[in-house]
């Protein structure tokens, strides 16, 4: 039988039920507790999923029915949630992005480090089937050496779909902090860490309204970049450009991502999913050819992360969706941010390295040891 390690949910959100349901199928972690500041929300989310605490988060997190938190809580309150959890001895899992400031990242390196605790962060996609599939095809070199690469998130805004898009619209928030991760993390855990960026960013609407729900046409202030270009130098040599907008509410034809090498091109599929297939055109190819993946998790895995971390804890391994990668990406997006303010290029001062690819054949709910 594999040791369950306990996991206390902070936050018991939207992004919540997918957690909950996958939970359930790995083989290393179970749900024992929920905490909500709407206890509300946390009560429906324990009958739903049979959960016997519900707590306020206060007792979720000095208590003693979770070995590690699971912070879902707004982007706003991660930095906060996480460094509570590890003042009171319990490791955390934080959803993206790791915390919407750079101090708070390097405090809770530095306080895990100082406990023997861990920190983990969202997103895991890229663990997913043909994410760890483009890895490995990198690695064995199906398109050369890298030498470019380009992503794009093009949409229209949360307030065409959302209830509740104001924190969206709010420092902390836009198409690069909110969506920005899934990409970057893609980049990096493909191409390694970046070493300076340049960008350009800029609000196109001052003043949106909310398109549907219970507080539509009420009026959002846009105070933070709505359109963000950003071009990354990665240490590795290859150039990148990131483009994320919610600021195109119609159609377009550009790749989620696609890397460029001196053999040919590979595009990437969407990285905020587990499903897709990786396509490669080589010089003199008229088509593109799918490339079969070797690797399990093909389908939505969120949590994978998180039951990564509880298995590393426990064989005293590296975990693979850790704290260096996620602040190494949130040194990016501001830093991006900060070289269109300064018109000038952004040294980062994070550093990672790439994680582990995950093995072979994996079925859903198994995790390496």
């Amino acid at each position: 039988m594999v040791q369950k390690s306990r996991i206390g949910i902070v936050g018991c959100g939207n992004i919540s039920t997918i957690y909950l349901e996958n939970s359930a199928r790995f083989e290393n972690i179970e749900v024992t507790a929920v905490a909500d500041l709407d206890p509300a929300r946390a009560e429906a989310q324990a009958r739903a999923f049979n959960i016997s605490n519900i707590l306020t988060p206060k007792e979720l997190i000095e208590g003693d029915k979770v070995d590690i938190v699971l912070n879902l809580t707004i982007p706003a309150a991660h930095g906060e949630v996480a460094l509570d959890a590890l003042r009171n001895g319990k490791s955390v899992y934080n959803e993206k992005p790791l915390s919407s400031r750079r101090e708070e990242a390097a405090e809770m390196t530095a306080l895990a480090r100082k406990h023997g605790l861990r920190v983990g962060c969202a997103p895991d996609t890229f663990l997913a089937s043909p994410h760890q599939n483009a890895r490995k095809l990198l690695d064995e070199g199906a398109i050369g050496a890298p030498v470019a690469a380009v992503a794009f998130m093009l949409s229209g805004g949360p307030d065409s779909w959302h209830p509740n898009p104001w924190f969206f619209y709010q420092p902390g928030g836009g198409p690069m902090f909110d969506m920005g991760p899934y990409y970057l993390t893609m980049l990096t855990s493909l191409l390694g860490p970046v070493k300076r960026v340049s960008g350009s960013a800029r609000i196109s609407t001052a003043r949106r309204a909310i398109a549907q729900g219970p507080n539509e046409g009420k009026s959002i202030d846009v105070q933070t970049p709505s359109h963000i270009a950003g071009l990354l130098d990665f240490v590795s040599g290859p150039v990148a450009t990131i483009v994320t907008s919610f600021d195109i509410p119609g159609k377009n034809h550009l790749p989620c991502i696609e890397i460029y090498g001196t053999g040919g091109t590979m595009q990437v599929p969407d990285p905020n999913c587990f499903d897709g297939e990786v396509l490669i055109n080589r010089p003199g190819e008229k088509e593109w050819t799918a490339v079969p993946s070797p690797f399990g998790y093909g389908e939505n895995a969120r949590g994978l992360g998180l039951a990564d971390m509880a298995a590393a804890i426990a064989s005293r391994r590296p975990h693979r969706a850790n704290e260096h990668m996620a602040a190494h990406v949130l040194d990016i997006m501001h830093a991006i941010l900060e070289a269109s303010a300064k018109g000038t290029h952004m040294e980062l001062k994070t550093e990672m390295t790439r994680p582990e690819p995950l093995p072979e054949h994996l079925e859903f709910g198994q995790v390496p040891a």
